[in-house]
C-alpha cells in the first residue's frame, strides 16, 4: 500500500480534508497544515468552520467549487463509507483514510467508484518519507 499511497502524492496535489480541524494543536489541524507547506493545495471540510489554513472552508465534498484528486479522511471509520460515496460522486482520484482509520466498506466503495484506496498511513508520514513536494 505505500507504494500507491507515494504514487498519489506523486501524482497528484489538491487534497480535501475531512475533519480538517480548527484546533491547531490536534493531528487533524497539523497534518494538512504539514501538506499545505509542501506545496499541496489543502481545501478544508468542516461543519461549522468559514476558513481553514487561510482558505475557505466547505460543508461537504459537493461545495468544493474545483475538482478534487484526494480525499483525506480525519474522521471516524463508521462515518467513512458515507464519505466514500461523496467522493466517488465528486469524481475524486483517491480515498486516504489517516493512520488507524480502517473500513471495509468504504474500501468496496472507493474501489467500485474507481478510486485508489488508502487506509491506516499519515499522509503527512508518507509524504516526509517519499520527499513528496510540490512547491
Amino acid at each position: 500500500m505505500i507504494e500507491l499511497a507515494e504514487r498519489l502524492l506523486t501524482e497528484h496535489r489538491t487534497i480535501a480534508v475531512v475533519g480538517l480541524s480548527t484546533n491547531p494543536m490536534k493531528a487533524a489541524h497539523s497534518v494538512p497544515a504539514a501538506m499545505q507547506a509542501a506545496g499541496f493545495r489543502v481545501i478544508g471540510v468542516h461543519p461549522s468552520a468559514d476558513r481553514l489554513l487561510g482558505g475557505p472552508a466547505y460543508r461537504t465534498l459537493s461545495e468544493i467549487p474545483e475538482p478534487i484528486d484526494i480525499v483525506n479522511v480525519f474522521r471516524p471509520a463508521a462515518e467513512a463509507p458515507g464519505i466514500a460515496r461523496q467522493a466517488v460522486a465528486i469524481g475524486a482520484k483517491a480515498l486516504w483514510l489517516q493512520q488507524d482509520i480502517f473500513s471495509p466498506e468504504a474500501r468496496r466503495i472507493a474501489e467500485e467508484g474507481g478510486l485508489a484506496y488508502v487506509e491506516d498511513q499519515c499522509i503527512a508520514v508518507v509524504r516526509a518519507l517519499s520527499g513528496a513536494h510540490k512547491n
